[in-house]
């Protein structure tokens, strides 16, 4: 009996590797962490759903994933870090903030209200998914729903509970509020 044959195929993205242990996919390239409760691996394993069939948020490692992409039916990446690579060109749509510093909630806002108009699910990232992109998640809710700061914080604390934004870019979001109202 061959090694692969024994084992059971990733929960996650169907191909056969030692997922539990953390290994990558030879095929997709993911990696789950560690840990012996399946529940705490669904949540970093997969974009937070935002708005219904249009909006996700998630890491690098979502982004880096296109079996995963497919699967949600994401068509466009909103990438937050300019140093992380965008993988596959030929496949979605990417739109790439310029300043790791200072977040560009306005050219990011537009690429997402062109998604929005265009149908196209988006997925928001950053290297964790915890910081960046929530913040520009939340500038989109507060531009585009009228909700202020701690309303849409609260919001998408909801649907991803991993979200902590660090002090720089809260006070970023405070100055994008007093803009906005």
């Amino acid at each position: 009996m061959r090694k692969r044959e024994r084992e059971n195929p990733c929960w996650i993205c169907g191909h056969y590797h030692k997922y539990e242990e953390g290994e990558v996919c030879g095929i997709c390239g993911h990696r789950t962490p560690v840990s012996s409760d399946k529940t705490s691996l669904q949540v970093s394993a997969f974009p937070s759903e935002i708005l219904p069939d249009f909006l996700y948020l998630g890491s690098y490692d979502n982004a880096s994933r296109s079996e995963l992409l497919n699967t949600q039916g994401i068509t466009r990446v909103l990438n937050t870090v300019p140093a992380c690579q965008n993988l596959y060109n030929n496949s979605f749509t990417y739109h790439c903030l310029q300043d790791d510093k200072i977040l560009q909630f306005d050219d990011a806002i537009q690429f997402l209200e062109q998604c929005e108009r265009d149908k196209a699910p988006v997925l928001v990232h950053c290297m964790s998914g915890k910081n960046r992109s929530p913040a520009i998640v939340i500038a989109f809710l507060m531009r585009s729903k009228g909700w202020r700061l701690p309303q849409s914080y609260q919001f998408v604390k909801e649907r991803r509970q991993s979200v902590d934004i660090n002090q720089a870019i809260y006070q970023q979001l405070q100055e994008y509020e007093q803009k906005l109202f």
